[in-house]
């Protein structure tokens, strides 16, 4: 993404974020500074050092295991979490119903989308990513400062979830075996070799949920920036999802990945529901997989 975009666009470039931040830092009466998070993260968990030694001025941090998924189980490794433990959270990092919130990573992208999408589906609407995360900050320039950062004030946010669309793990079956009767799709964003079933290092069987197409989440980003909106509508397009087609959903190992096709799918101006259990619901609740290309 290019500081020519839309600047209303959901991905925002670094070199957009930081003269969004002076501007308001430069204008002491000006109420409206976003609320920046720190979501960086791993498979191997949340990088709460990497925030101390190094964040945005005035960054929260949130760790995603914690504070943006429930309890693991029956619905899968990062199940939703509970609206008013989310709630809380959002409170704790001064969020109102009408705040701007930027969300940032270590780079990839996922565990930003997963906390726009949260965000979004508890009713916000103003909510923007960093395309590029933490590398595309330091690239442009940016200020940066170390240690644990302030306690902000508390906020008065509402959840109100459902804002996205979402589908359960019977809809996410009809979608991709086509006894939905649209022809809709299931879009799977793991990569190509565990959506095979070569290898699992994650979930306890190797496949995939029948039926769905594989979409790797590296073809949304080039350069470690999101493509694009052209680029993704051709990209969605040849996974079969079109703006006029049928309904689609996203799915990936529990819901972190399948964020991001979201996220994608929104900047490029596509409706996209997401199934947050993933194949990890799938698989604790011992349904059929399927292996191979199809």
């Amino acid at each position: 993404m290019t500081d020519t975009w839309e600047r209303n666009a959901p991905v925002l470039s670094a070199g957009d974020v930081l003269a969004r931040l002076r501007q308001s830092d430069a204008n002491a009466t000006n109420p409206s500074r976003p609320i920046v998070l720190d979501v960086r993260w791993t498979l191997a968990g949340s990088d709460l050092n990497a925030y101390l030694e190094g964040h945005i001025p005035g960054a929260l941090f949130l760790d995603l295991d914690r504070d943006l998924a429930g309890e693991a189980g029956a619905g899968g490794r990062h199940p939703l979490p509970d609206p008013d433990e989310l709630q809380r959270v959002w409170r704790s990092c001064g969020i109102d119903d009408d705040s701007s919130v930027v969300v940032y990573d270590g780079g990839n992208g996922l565990p930003s989308a997963r906390a726009w999408w949260l965000l979004r589906w508890s009713g916000l609407v103003d909510v923007q990513v960093l395309d590029g995360g933490w590398p595309a900050w330091l690239a442009a320039g940016g200020e940066t400062e170390t240690g644990p950062g302030g306690a902000p004030r508390a906020g008065r946010v509402s959840v109100r979830p459902g804002a996205m669309p979402v589908v359960d793990i019977d809809e996410a079956a009809a979608l991709a075996d086509g006894s939905d009767g649209t022809g809709g799709r299931l879009l799977d964003a793991r990569a190509p070799e565990r959506f095979r079933g070569d290898v699992e290092p994650m979930d306890p069987v190797a496949g995939h949920i029948p039926g769905a197409v594989n979409l790797p989440s590296s073809h949304l980003t080039e350069g470690g920036l999101f493509r694009s909106p052209q680029e993704l509508r051709l990209v969605f397009a040849v996974a079969g999802v079109t703006a006029d087609g049928p309904r689609a959903a996203a799915s990936c190992g529990s819901g972190i990945t399948a964020s991001q096709t979201v996220l994608a799918a929104e900047v490029a101006g596509l409706p996209m529901a997401l199934f947050p259990g993933s194949y990890s619901q799938w698989c604790a609740q011992g349904r059929e997989v399927a292996t191979g290309d199809g």
